[in-house]
């Protein structure tokens, strides 16, 4: 997925691109190997993330720990009809992913969500400002020193100190890098 909808549109080459197999004969060694490797390449120094309309990230389904490692998930309803767009029909969507846990995401260097829409607004809100909790797994990033957040007007809609943030973008120290 990561080579069909973004790596093969820039400039990185597939070689460099590594990813779990989720169609490994024995996940969990698989995903004992995506582990290692991630160690083995210094660590992830930027981890790009996009974020379900239920607040998932990673394909890590609400509920999920917030100190997980690579596993298999079974993802969700919802998660599985927002990402029908992607096949040609719902029935060919996987029920189980490999996925990053929410603690190999939060030990990359620096965090980058992404979201755009309306549908995204109230998991926004809710990673943004509402507490940490497992029901939500993005606001796990609440935990991390180096995020940065790039929504569209659509997407910060229910932000309630949307005019904060937008006050604090406006007078950021020269100095104070993203």
């Amino acid at each position: 997925m990561i080579r069909k909808e973004f790596t093969s549109h820039v400039d990185i080459p597939d070689a460099k691109v590594e990813g779990p197999d989720g169609t490994a004969a024995d996940i969990a060694a698989e995903a004992k190997r995506y582990e290692d490797a991630i160690k083995a390449a210094g660590g992830v120094d930027v981890q790009l993330l996009g974020i379900g309309t239920d607040g998932h990230i990673g394909f890590n389904e609400p509920v999920s720990s917030l100190a997980s490692r690579t596993r298999i998930k079974t993802l969700t309803t919802q998660t599985r009809e927002d990402n029908a767009r992607f096949f040609a029909s719902i029935d060919e969507v996987p029920i189980h992913v490999l996925t990053q846990g929410l603690g190999t995401i939060s030990e990359a260097e620096h965090l980058l969500l992404l979201a755009t829409g309306e549908g995204k607004a109230e998991a926004i809100a809710a990673t943004v400002e509402e507490p940490v909790a497992a029901i939500n797994p993005a606001s796990v990033l609440q935990f991390h020193p180096h995020v940065t957040v790039v929504i569209d007007e659509a997407a910060a809609s229910q932000l309630r100190l949307r005019d904060y943030y937008v006050h604090v973008l406006a007078n950021k120290p020269a100095n104070q890098p993203f």
